[in-house]
């Protein structure tokens, strides 16, 4: 794994700061003004785990319904990874890991969870409801609850599928119709959702962690 430090323009009219790779000649001078910089610190590697925990859901599997964007679906394995789930359901449109361009989001999860590619996400949530899965849906609508308010177990091994809906038209009716629980994410500003990764990530940790 690479190693960084943070290097600091010298000329104190400028004090430009930055992290950049260490022997990295780019480093050595500020891309602001051009005058030699010098080592301002030494951030600990990102890497290292500073928390462990055990997620609430051992059993927690999740499906991208037709997810459009390779950052989105990048951006949730490596998250989907850090909170404990366990296998991805990829649905219609959804790249899958082995697609190239996901490398620079997902930063080595791509290689990490074992997944299922599906032609149709609602054939898919029905097999998985058939075989004992609980299906939850994050989404907005009159029907959802406020999932910072939603009571969940200390710990439980019952298979849950958790299924997050595209970028542009959320999830499929079909799905939510076949859903135990909606959830949504309360807000207060102007607008009335998040972008999906964003959302995703909040709710799983909140799913898996939150109390």
């Amino acid at each position: 794994m690479q190693s960084y430090e943070i290097r600091q323009c010298a000329a104190a009219a400028c004090q430009f700061r930055f992290p950049v790779a260490i022997d990295n000649p780019a480093g050595a001078d500020c891309p602001h003004c051009g005058t030699p910089t010098m080592l301002a610190a030494t951030p600990q590697a990102s890497g290292t785990r500073s928390l462990q925990t055990s997620p609430r859901f051992i059993r927690l599997e999740l499906l991208l319904d037709n997810i459009r964007s390779l950052y989105n679906v990048g951006a949730i394995l490596r998250t989907a990874d850090g909170a404990g789930g366990v296998h991805l359901h990829l649905g219609g449109i959804t790249a899958s890991p082995t697609h190239p361009k996901l490398a620079k989001t997902a930063l080595g999860a791509e290689n990490a969870l074992p997944w299922t590619q599906h032609r149709n996400s609602v054939h898919a949530v029905t097999q998985l409801k058939s075989a004992g899965y609980r299906i939850w849906v994050l989404e907005e609508g009159e029907t959802a609850v406020n999932l910072f308010t939603a009571t969940f177990p200390e710990q439980s091994n019952q298979p849950i599928l958790l299924v997050i809906g595209n970028e542009k038209v959320g999830v499929d009716p079909a799905i939510q119709q076949l859903a135990d629980c909606t959830f949504a994410l309360p807000m207060s500003g102007i607008k009335n959702s998040l972008n999906v990764a964003v959302a995703f990530g909040i709710a799983i940790y909140q799913i898996q962690y939150g109390r």
